[in-house]
């Protein structure tokens, strides 16, 4: 760990020279890429870009996930060198991985954005990396998804939530509770390769798509394999996608979000169903709806920093990292 990745003690985020690797620096100081990585536009033989997408203009609720990506980095800082529990090593070591700063767009024209994200995630696409995005409102995964189905076709999803975001509505709107729906009717994802886990919120008119719904009370009743048993039979083995939105989490876990539900999973819970669904590859991957101005001590940033190192571990997991032998 930190031999020969070229790092000062300081701000290996501008210093580093190679993109693996982990390093100890200070946790309170310094410049706060995700997890230290080094800050590029350079896609050369990177294995995933870690990037922001601070927007929260599609909320039905409480602000601030436009401060999400900076607040997820900052408390990303205390996990940023492996070996990670309990996968026991270093996604690094494995991932070449990078931070690619947050996507550019005119907060003054709203109704560009969505295609501002989906160019900005196309880019990192054709570049060869897979994307693991820190949110912004739940939104943003639709024209992410918009990206990767040009690529690889309908995609399956794998959806952490309180809510279902399949809202029927007339058609063109930005609104974090409809998108899904808007991804089902333009054949962007496929229902049948959809899972939804932790839901527990309903609505007037409410219909499956055909996804597969795992309510709140089912995963609570349920072990982590088990979840992650149903999410492998409904997926396969097509393109899918990863999202989480934090508000999956209990608020007692999680209260910087902005349509926080009790009755949610635990940090735990969720993290265990995470690790357990090793094996699967997913294309792209996010975390999202972390509001800081509604959090407690950074609990929710952690949570969703915690989560977002998981899924790299994922990643990594698929490309043949395993454990190390650690010592007595």
């Amino acid at each position: 760990m930190g031999k020969d990745v070229g790092e000062a003690l300081q701000d290996a985020a501008f210093t580093r020279t190679r993109l693996h690797g982990s390093t100890i620096e200070a946790s309170y100081s310094g410049a706060l890429s995700f997890l230290r990585r080094k800050y590029t536009k350079d896609l050369m033989g990177v294995d995933v870009a870690i990037t922001g997408i601070p927007f929260d203009l599609s909320v039905s609720n409480r602000p601030g996930t436009r401060f999400g990506p900076e607040a997820i980095r900052r408390a990303s800082a205390q996990h940023s060198w492996g070996p990670i529990w309990p996968w026991r090593f270093d996604p690094f070591d494995t991932l070449a991985a990078i931070d690619y700063g947050d996507v550019a767009f005119d907060w003054g024209a709203p109704m560009d954005i969505p295609a501002a994200i989906e160019a900005h995630i196309a880019t990192l696409i054709a570049g060869g990396a897979a994307t693991l995005n820190l949110g912004g409102d739940h939104f943003t995964t639709y024209p992410t998804l918009r990206a990767y189905a040009a690529k690889y076709g309908p995609l399956g999803l794998v959806q952490f939530d309180a809510h279902r975001d399949v809202e029927e509505d007339e058609g063109g709107r930005i609104d974090h509770g409809s998108m899904f729906n808007y991804a089902v009717r333009e054949g962007i994802i496929d229902p049948k390769r959809t899972v939804q886990i932790g839901i527990r919120t309903c609505f007037s008119g409410e219909k499956s798509h055909g996804m597969t719904i795992l309510h709140a009370d089912r995963v609570q009743a349920m072990s982590a394999e088990a979840v992650a048993d149903v999410v492998r039979k409904v997926v396969g083995d097509g393109p899918a996608y990863l999202t989480f939105d934090i508000d999956c989490l209990d608020p007692s876990t999680a209260p910087g979000t902005g349509t926080p539900v009790p009755g949610g999973l635990t940090s735990f819970q969720a993290l265990s169903i995470l690790r357990a669904m090793k094996g699967m590859d997913f294309k792209g991957m996010d975390v999202v709806e972390v509001s800081p101005p509604y959090d407690h001590a950074e609990m929710t940033s952690n949570a969703a920093a915690m989560i977002a190192a998981e899924m790299l571990c994922l990643k990594a997991w698929a490309k043949g990292a395993r454990p190390v032998e650690m010592e007595a």
